[in-house]
């Protein structure tokens, strides 16, 4: 595969990734790109397959996987299986296979005293009821108050997240309440906020609680033409302004902030709650 860097070739070898699990694969998906993401040299053909919980079901996987095998394309395998004869089928594949449980359960079986439970799925059953409840609870709040829609409850807010318009806010919002439970706001700073020294009047009363998000000019420009194609409210310039006036608010009233064009929507999770010290 090739790429350009500052206007030189790159080729880069191609790998097949393969994500196989006995439930949803969320956890061999997220654990794998983890590692992978550190080796940016290598572009990956990647493919999730859930609920691999029979022998039959893994042969069918050993099969595509030796499909690219011997394409040239030196699969790796991540695995999140607990059933022995899987595990083995699995490990018969002309493949790197990457074991995501195995060793971690022994040492917790050691050091628990115990054999871990081959009932499938365990990690993303319901759970905890009260803990489920709140979650949907949070994310019925977030859609209530996304892009500054309403002002019900607002002193309820864990986090109000501020931002310009296409920053982020409303994926880190989503991904607050659902992962962690947390009432999250998020309003939109427009030009009808602007000149002003203190934070808009509905967030104002709320300044602790606020976090911002910025991006770079570019990056910014990109997503809205994206959705407003050569628009004012895409241009450059536009971009420009509405960036530096929303960094000048947040240094103003101390509000934190963040530069959203280089994170994931888990990073800047990770930052805001560490940085209002929050305890989901």
């Amino acid at each position: 595969m090739e790429s350009r860097s500052g206007g030189i070739r790159v080729v880069k070898q191609t790998r097949a990734a393969y994500f196989v699990s006995d439930s949803t694969g969320i956890t061999a998906e997220t654990l794998g790109n983890a590692l992978l993401a550190n080796f940016p040299g290598f572009a990956f053909v990647k493919h999730t397959i859930p609920f691999v919980d029979t022998p039959e079901g893994a042969a069918n996987v050993v099969r595509d996987i030796a499909r690219d095998a011997d394409a040239g394309l030196s699969p790796i395998v991540f695995a999140t299986t607990k059933n022995a004869s899987v595990s083995a089928m699995l490990a018969s594949a002309p493949a790197t296979l990457i074991d995501l449980l195995g060793g971690h359960l022994t040492e917790l079986e050691t050091a628990l005293g115990t054999t871990a439970s081959e009932q499938l799925g365990q990690f993303h059953q319901l759970g905890d009821a009260t803990q489920y409840f709140a979650r949907m609870r949070a994310v019925e709040y977030a859609i209530e108050h996304d892009d500054g829609q309403s002002s019900r409850a607002l002193d309820l807010a864990d986090v109000i997240i501020i931002a310009p318009s296409r920053c982020g806010k409303t994926p880190t919002t989503m991904y607050l309440a659902l992962q962690y439970g947390l009432l999250v706001a998020n309003y939109p700073l427009t030009d009808d906020d602007f000149p002003t020294e203190g934070l808009p009047r509905l967030v104002a009363p709320y300044a602790s609680r606020c976090f911002g998000i910025t991006t770079t000019p570019l990056r910014l420009s990109q997503v809205r033409h994206e959705r407003r194609p050569d628009s004012r409210y895409a241009s450059l310039a536009q971009c420009t302004v509405e960036l530096r006036r929303a960094e000048d608010l947040y240094r103003r009233n101390r509000v934190p902030f963040l530069n959203s064009s280089t994170k994931s929507v888990e990073e800047m999770s990770a930052v805001i709650l560490q940085t209002l010290r929050l305890r989901p």
